[in-house]
């Protein structure tokens, strides 16, 4: 259908821990079915590579982009680069994410400020370097990945993702209250 013809898309976490389909990588891989030109994310940029050998021929409509989405200036360089590739940015999708175990008893604190970083600062950093891209382009829609656990017990203790995720659905309301009147979209997904 071809429903993102034309349009940018940055889609972080586009490679996978693992072989096979991750949200991000069949992210990327649709986006680019759908017609849009494709800015794949990824920290590791060895995961990227099987990321373009699933999307065949559309390949050549994915540009990669190594960027650790937790560093400011490594998000600003990514952004850049999109802008350099494509000119513009339509979408982005926050896909990166990551649990580990614990209550806060036996989770070490430098495990709790990763995940912070990992699954709640890499959201703010994107949108705070892509969200004055949208704004001069007069246009744009933002999908923050979330999880079950940020909204109920979901079997396991991992205090720190629940926050963080919990976290994800918060920044992605007041975020889009703050841009509506501006034409953008602010969505947080709640897979499962």
């Amino acid at each position: 259908m071809k429903r993102f013809d034309g349009k940018v898309a940055i889609v972080t976490g586009a490679g996978c821990v693992g072989t096979g389909w991750g949200n991000g990588r069949a992210t990327a891989v649709r986006f680019a079915e759908e017609g849009a030109r494709v800015v794949a994310v990824d920290r590791e940029p060895e995961r990227l590579a099987e990321t373009l050998e699933r999307a065949g021929a559309l390949r050549e409509s994915i540009h990669v982009a190594q960027c650790d989405v937790t560093d400011s200036k490594s998000v600003v360089a990514m952004v850049a680069d999109a802008i350099s590739a494509f000119g513009r940015v339509d979408v982005l999708v926050n896909n990166v994410g990551g649990s580990a175990g614990g209550g806060p008893v036996e989770m070490s604190e430098e495990v709790f400020d990763a995940q912070v970083d990992l699954n709640l600062k890499s959201v703010f950093l994107t949108c705070k370097h892509v969200l004055p891209v949208m704004e001069r382009q007069g246009i744009g829609a933002i999908v923050n990945v979330a999880s079950t656990s940020g909204l109920r017990w979901t079997g396991a203790a991992q205090v720190a993702y629940a926050a963080t995720k919990a976290g994800v659905i918060q920044l992605s309301r007041v975020v889009a209250v703050q841009y509506a009147a501006k034409n953008i979209r602010v969505n947080s997904v709640v897979p499962g």
